[in-house]
């Protein structure tokens, strides 16, 4: 069979299977202008008749509602009858899943390009030849194993071989539907690989860099194959009746992974209903993925100096600094906030270089929401990684989740410039003498514990 036709059948076949469609699905933005209308929104939210792509419900902060056809009037009536401007910016949101399905026609069967979206098969094998391709400084990592026994992959790269490095730890998908993350972390390996640029030789040279792709590898496949929009994982185990709020009872099944981590598990920003799509879980790392990364993280602190713990998440065009529970004055709990503020600011103006994309800096609290149980607060909270910053990458909500794959790369540029300049300040302020003193070992036997009770 022809290859072009062959490509032609598994888009095809990718899209029959998704069995949650979202045709005539519309997607509104709403910017409350008052405290009213924040109230008025948020009362909306907890309701749970539309779908909230932003939780950050704020004075003049843009927030993007989407509304299944049959409520489509009902939301536009009521909108107008309390004062709130609905502009409709996504007109079918069926048409944006299925462009970020298609493969380009002339993309043959062993090629892996960056104009279009990987799946986890595509990814994971991508990784295996890389690491053949280039064994000399590459090694495939597997950290651990999901609920559906599907291995969390990634890789090393190692250039120097020293017995104490200086190691990074960069992963991205643990939101399932944020499928930008896996796209630019993919094209990061590569240029970290084969870029001849001097800086970017340096990034890639003077760390031992542990990366991980998909961080959710269950939730990122449901996203491929029956519901484009599914955040969480796949964990089961608390599926009930979620007729409260009128969702398929689906939406039971899955955590919150970013609300899964202990560090201040459910203090603020989560929630203990399971179908909600912030459920934090049972209980603080309940889950085999959040275990697995903290495990491994603990792991690399034992091997050299770990100063960088970077995730990657979408949308809203962010670098994030922990607390995700602070704002104001408060954010200076964090014991090194003023360097990673300094950080974080003079990355996200690099990154705004080369194709004028604006990204703010702050606490979760302060420029997007409050949230706890967040990998990235543990990070810093518990295992005391000196560099901790989350990147919420492109855009602002034009496509927000349905990034076009045309931008893949252009995002993905951008994003490498801002590392580039984080780690020429990193070292310009001393952190590659940084020695960690976090408790190690208390962290490890707690995991263990929990390992013991909760996954086996």
């Amino acid at each position: 069979m022809d290859t072009k036709i062959k490509l032609l059948l598994v888009s095809i076949a990718i899209v029959c299977v998704n069995a949650i469609s979202y045709q005539n699905y519309k997607v509104y933005n709403v910017v409350p202008k008052t405290k009213e209308d924040v109230t008025i929104l948020k009362k909306l939210l907890d309701e749970n008749k539309y779908f909230f792509w932003d939780y950050a419900i704020k004075v003049n902060y843009d927030v993007k509602i989407m509304v299944a056809p049959e409520k489509q009037d009902d939301f536009e009536k009521y909108a107008e009858s309390v004062g709130i401007n609905a502009k409709l910016v996504i007109e079918d949101v069926q048409s944006l899943i299925d462009a970020q399905l298609k493969r380009p026609s002339s993309r043959t069967q062993q090629e892996y390009n960056w104009d279009y979206y990987q799946t986890l098969d595509e990814i994971y094998d991508w990784l295996d030849k890389v690491a053949e391709e280039h064994s000399d400084v590459v090694t495939i990592i597997e950290i651990g194993r999901t609920v559906e026994n599907r291995v969390i992959k990634g890789i090393k790269i190692d250039y120097k071989k020293q017995e104490r490095p200086t190691i990074g730890f960069l992963k991205g998908g643990l939101h399932a539907r944020e499928w930008i993350t896996p796209a630019t972390i993919t094209w990061l390996i590569n240029e970290f690989l084969n870029s001849e640029d001097t800086n970017v030789r340096n990034l890639a040279e003077n760390v031992v860099w542990h990366i991980i792709p998909v961080a959710n590898p269950d939730g990122y496949v449901y996203s491929f194959t029956s519901d484009r929009m599914w955040r969480k994982n796949r964990n089961r185990a608390n599926f009930t009746s979620c007729a409260h709020l009128g969702l398929n009872d689906d939406m039971s099944n899955g955590i919150d992974l970013n609300r899964n981590f202990g560090y201040l598990w459910m203090t603020t920003g989560a929630s203990q209903d399971p179908c909600t799509q912030t459920f934090a879980g049972p209980v603080a790392f309940s889950e085999l993925e959040s275990i697995s990364i903290a495990n491994y993280v603990l792991g690399l602190q034992r091997q050299g100096n770990l100063i960088y713990y970077l995730g990657f998440h979408s949308y809203s065009q962010l670098i994030l600094v922990p607390y995700s529970h602070v704002g104001g004055a408060d954010v200076l709990a964090a014991p090194n906030y003023g360097d990673l503020f300094e950080i974080a600011i003079k990355s996200a103006a690099k990154l705004t270089e080369r194709y004028n994309t604006t990204y703010r800096v702050g606490t979760s609290a302060d420029i997007l929401y409050e949230v706890s149980g967040s990998g990235f607060d543990w990070a810093k909270g518990q295992a005391n990684v000196p560099i901790v910053l989350l990147y919420e990458v492109r855009d602002l909500g034009q496509y927000g989740f349905l990034l076009p794959a045309e931008q893949i790369i252009p995002n993905s540029e951008e994003v490498l410039d801002s590392l580039v300049e984080l780690d020429r300040v990193t070292r310009q302020i001393g952190y590659y003498q940084y020695q960690n003193s976090g408790q190690i070992l208390n962290l490890s036997i707690f995991l263990l514990i929990s390992t013991i009770l909760f996954v086996m």
